[in-house]
């Protein structure tokens, strides 16, 4: 009598799991999401930003520059805000340059930064170390921002939005701010950066050890 055939059974444990599914991946996603929760939650009334009885041009520069100086210390998130909308207005002008930014950043998480550390990168046959991959991304970086249209795109968009931030720094008076001297300086929105840095780091432990 034949044997019954045997059905095959796959081992949970050995299936790699994807990237986007990784815990450090959603960990990572989810700190990021509070973080800038947190800190547009922040931000000024845009009412108070715009508001035309408080605009005044400045005698001198020094004036200005002081000017600039107190408001950047108020209206900073708004301020942020406003240079995060002017990249985003750029890039959605620019469709292939937003596309080719989208698959770097996609390249930087899912083939480094949250790929598992024991799980070899094996492309076309060939098997690429750690060290291999990060060096691949520094000079397609590179090139992506020095060498093709995308950098002279990101660096006009910034000076637009801080010609927009210092010409309303400027004329905007901030006599009736409220003022709060003892407030940190990396509040607010701006510390936004160091806590996506942190929170790289904490989600993905395993990058350290790559490098």
């Amino acid at each position: 009598m034949a044997s019954p055939a045997t059905l095959p059974i796959s081992n949970p444990q050995s299936e790699s799991q994807p990237p986007i599914a990784t815990p450090a991946f959603r960990a990572f996603i989810s700190r990021l999401n509070a973080t800038v929760r947190n800190g547009l939650s922040q931000r000024r009334p845009w009412l108070e930003l715009i508001d035309r009885s408080s605009f005044s041009r400045p005698d001198t520069l020094s004036e200005a520059a002081s000017r600039i100086r107190k408001n950047f210390s108020y209206f900073r998130v708004n301020y942020v805000s406003l240079l995060a909308l002017s990249l985003a207005l750029s890039l959605l002008t620019h469709p292939f340059s937003l596309l080719v930014l989208l698959s770097l950043l996609a390249a930087w998480l899912f083939l480094y930064l949250f790929r598992p550390s024991d799980q070899p990168l094996v492309i076309g046959g060939r098997t690429f170390s750690d060290r291999e991959m990060l060096g691949i991304l520094v000079l397609s970086t590179i090139v992506v921002v020095f060498l093709t249209s995308v950098g002279s795109l990101l660096i006009s968009a910034l000076l637009v939005g801080l010609a927009v931030v210092c010409a309303h720094g400027s004329f905007r008076m901030p006599e009736d701010l409220f003022l709060d001297d003892q407030e940190p300086a990396n509040s607010g929105f701006l510390s936004f950066l160091g806590g996506a840095a942190s929170s790289a780091a904490a989600a993905a432990p395993g990058v350290a050890t790559r490098v």
